[in-house]
């Protein structure tokens, strides 16, 4: 088959795969597993061996990134329901003062993001967003666009999210590696999108009735929901930090001890992701939940909550994977490589215009890193460790970029900050577009420099 038509059934399975979600409203892992159908037909698979196929990719990808999916998400819902947000936000605003306390509820939203999902830890600061709002008498929107900025560049950019995480196991990109870049790479991004959003903020926006008379109201639901007995801050940051220090140390070390040594295999074991999230989730449970007075119903019903929440996630990233190992068997990902190199487009801008272009176009984020990572599998053969983790690095930051009115993350900001959707386009999506491309030209550098 030629290079041609492949590239174009592969452009016509994408759009397929947009018309699917977009149009028909068909959930994203019925499209993408449509979608590979479709790539397996026309481009001749045996038919004995397509679903062998789809459930070999769908299940190598879900056997490295499923087991951190749920485990970040319980997670996540222990330190929500400890009310370690709360106590996060109060220090940090104590440590900067009164005069810094954007900033400081922006550092709170970039630490409470690593576990928590955008979505999700969005809705859980906003209580802390209106709080400050009616005590400061300012809009909701001078705390909230930096902090959600913040935390959804963080979903995107650092594996304990299923987007990079999958964009590791795709490209076969060390996950350690990306996370300390991504985290890296983060903080210069954030500081430039906290920049960008002051800017955003100096035009004053017309606010919904109904975010006005929320604020309003947002201290006596508050005092109704005073957690009794939180946690330390100190305590609730440790946590979130643990897990990463531990795949750190999994990272930088064990390549300079001896091989199958007792202490390259405690090491290796500790800093394997999953067992990071594990000990820590074990240690959040006993502190910030039996020690205070929670039973093991509480627990039990907060683990079956988050699992069922991150269930969706999970299928998605493990239908994404699917399409990927499609495109390598049909030859579609060898005959994009062919392309890339003939027109002479490197691989780092490459990646980020094509997530960007699927995140724009159906957006979400996840499809958008999962699906460009599985068009690129077979153009990143032989590049160094670094350099793959770069590439998927890329990927995820386009897909931080046009968040717009097909993104559920666009409705969430939008209605919680009381914005119109015309607003949320002039603030929401150039704050994301911008930070997205700083990101990629961070990464860019970074390469240019190996």
């Amino acid at each position: 088959m030629t290079t041609t038509l492949l590239l174009s059934i592969a452009v016509i399975s994408v759009v397929l795969l947009l018309l699917l979600v977009i149009k028909a409203k068909v959930h994203p892992f019925v499209a993408l597993i449509v979608a590979s159908l479709f790539v397996a037909l026309t481009t001749g698979i045996p038919a004995e061996n397509i679903m062998k196929v789809i459930l070999g990719g769908m299940g190598s990808l879900l056997g490295g990134i499923a087991a951190l999916i749920v485990l970040g998400a319980i997670l996540g819902a222990v330190i929500e329901a400890s009310g370690g947000a709360d106590v996060l936000a109060k220090r940090f605003t104590e440590l900067l003062g009164p005069q810094r306390m954007v900033a400081a509820l922006t550092i709170v939203a970039f630490v409470l993001g690593l576990p928590v999902f955008f979505d999700v830890g969005f809705i859980i600061v906003v209580p802390l967003i209106y709080g400050f709002a009616k005590v400061l008498r300012l809009p909701p929107l001078k705390f909230g666009l930096s902090m959600a900025g913040m935390m959804l560049m963080v979903h995107v950019a650092v594996p304990t999210h299923p987007g990079p995480a999958a964009a590791a196991s795709l490209l076969n990109a060390d996950i350690g590696w990306l996370m300390m870049l991504g985290i890296g790479v983060s903080i210069p991004v954030g500081i430039i999108g906290y920049v960008v959003a002051k800017m955003l903020n100096r035009k004053n926006y017309h606010l919904s009735v109904n975010v006005l008379e929320q604020v309003q109201l947002t201290t006596n639901k508050d005092e109704q929901k005073t957690v009794k007995n939180p946690p330390s801050a100190g305590l609730v940051a440790g946590l979130i930090v643990l897990p990463i220090f531990l795949i750190m140390i999994g990272t930088l070390v064990p390549p300079h001890l001896t091989p199958g040594s007792t202490a390259h295999g405690i090491l290796t074991l500790l800093g394997a992701p999953a067992i990071a999230l594990l000990i820590t989730l074990a240690l959040a449970v006993w502190q910030l939940g039996f020690r205070r007075g929670w039973g093991k119903d509480k627990v039990e019903a907060l683990s079956n909550t988050a699992i069922a929440n991150a269930a969706g996630v999970i299928l998605v990233s493990g239908a994404g994977g699917a399409f990927g190992k499609v495109l390598v068997e049909s030859g579609v990902g060898k005959a994009l490589a062919g392309s890339l190199s003939a027109i002479h487009l490197p691989l780092i801008p490459a990646a980020y215009i094509l997530s960007l272009a699927l995140r724009a176009s159906q957006g979400s984020a996840t499809v958008a890193i999962v699906t460009t990572c599985g068009l690129l599998t077979s153009a990143v053969t032989g590049l160094a460790d670094m350099q793959l983790v770069l590439v998927a690095l890329s990927a995820c930051f386009g897909a931080l970029g046009l968040s717009h009115v097909n993104d559920s993350g666009f409705w969430v900001v939008t209605r919680y900050l009381g914005l119109s959707v015309a607003d949320g386009l002039k603030t929401w999506t150039v704050l994301t577009t911008v930070m997205g491309l700083f990101g990629f030209l961070f990464t860019w550098v970074i390469w240019a420099m190996l």
